[in-house]
C-alpha cells in the first residue's frame, strides 16, 4: 500500500495543474497563481514521502515528469499567452492575434528540460538548466505582482517586450548548460548547505520586504548564488 503514496501525491500536483490550467484560459491569472503552489507543494512531498518510505519506482519518475510537464509546462505557457493575451499589444510587428502564441515557447522548452532531466545522470544532486518548478513560480508571481502592485507593476508587467523577453530568456535557462545547487539537505551542518541557508536566508528576507514581487528576485538569486558556488568549487 505504502508505494502508491507518492505516486497519489504526484496525482495530486497532476490535478492542481489540470485546476491551473482551466482558470488560467479563464483569465483568472491570480487563482492559477495559489494553483500553481499547490501543485508545487505537492511536487515536493512526492519526493520526500518516496525517500522517507523508500518507495522509489521507474514508474513514479515517469509519472513524475507527466505531472510536471502540465502543472510546470502547460500551465506557464498559458499564463504568457493570457498575459500577452490582455495586454492588448503588439510587438516587433507581430500581429495581436499571433503574439500571445510565443508564450507556449516555455511550454516547449519544459518538455526538452524534463525529457533531458530524465536521462542525465548528472542530476542526482543538483541540476543543469532552471527547474520548471522554479520557472513556474516566476511567472505565477507575474498575477499576484499585478494584483498586489502598483500602476508601475501594471505597465512594466504587461509591456509585450518584457514578456516576450521573459519568454525568450526563461526558455534558454530551461535547458542551458547551468549548474545549479537542489534544495535537498542530507544533514543540516553549515558546512555541507552554507549556500542553501544563505539562499534561504536571504529569500525569506526578500519576501518580508516585497511580498511577490520577491519572487523574481529570488530566482535571480539562485542563479547568481550557484554560479558563485561553481566558480568557487573550479
Amino acid at each position: 500500500m505504502k508505494k502508491h503514496i507518492p505516486n497519489a501525491i504526484t496525482c495530486f500536483n497532476l490535478l492542481s495543474g489540470c485546476i491551473a490550467l482551466y482558470f488560467a484560459f479563464n483569465n483568472q491569472l491570480v487563482n492559477a497563481s495559489y494553483m500553481v503552489s499547490v501543485a508545487a507543494v505537492f511536487d515536493f512531498m512526492d519526493g520526500m514521502v518516496a525517500r522517507v518510505l523508500n518507495t522509489y519506482s521507474e514508474i513514479g519518475k515517469q509519472l513524475d515528469s507527466l505531472a510536471d510537464m502540465v502543472s510546470f509546462g502547460a500551465v506557464p505557457g498559458a499564463m504568457v499567452f493570457m498575459l500577452l493575451t490582455v495586454s492588448g499589444n503588439t510587438a516587433l510587428g507581430i500581429p495581436e492575434s499571433i503574439l500571445p502564441f510565443f508564450g507556449f515557447l516555455i511550454t516547449i522548452f519544459s518538455a526538452l528540460r524534463l525529457a533531458k532531466f530524465n536521462i542525465d545522470t548528472r542530476q542526482t544532486s543538483s541540476f543543469i538548466g532552471l527547474p520548471t518548478p522554479a520557472c513556474t513560480i516566476l511567472v505565477a508571481s507575474l498575477p499576484l505582482i499585478l494584483e498586489n502592485g502598483t500602476l508601475a507593476h501594471y505597465n512594466v508587467i504587461l509591456n509585450p517586450y518584457v514578456l516576450l523577453t521573459l519568454t525568450v530568456l526563461l526558455s534558454y535557462l530551461l535547458v542551458a548548460e547551468l549548474p545549479l545547487f537542489a534544495l535537498k539537505f542530507k544533514n543540516l551542518s553549515w558546512q555541507d548547505n552554507s549556500i542553501r541557508f544563505i539562499f534561504l536566508g536571504l529569500s525569506i528576507i526578500l519576501l518580508a520586504l516585497v511580498k511577490f514581487a520577491a519572487v523574481p528576485l529570488i530566482i535571480v538569486l539562485y542563479i547568481i548564488l550557484s554560479i558563485i558556488k561553481n566558480t568557487s568549487q573550479s
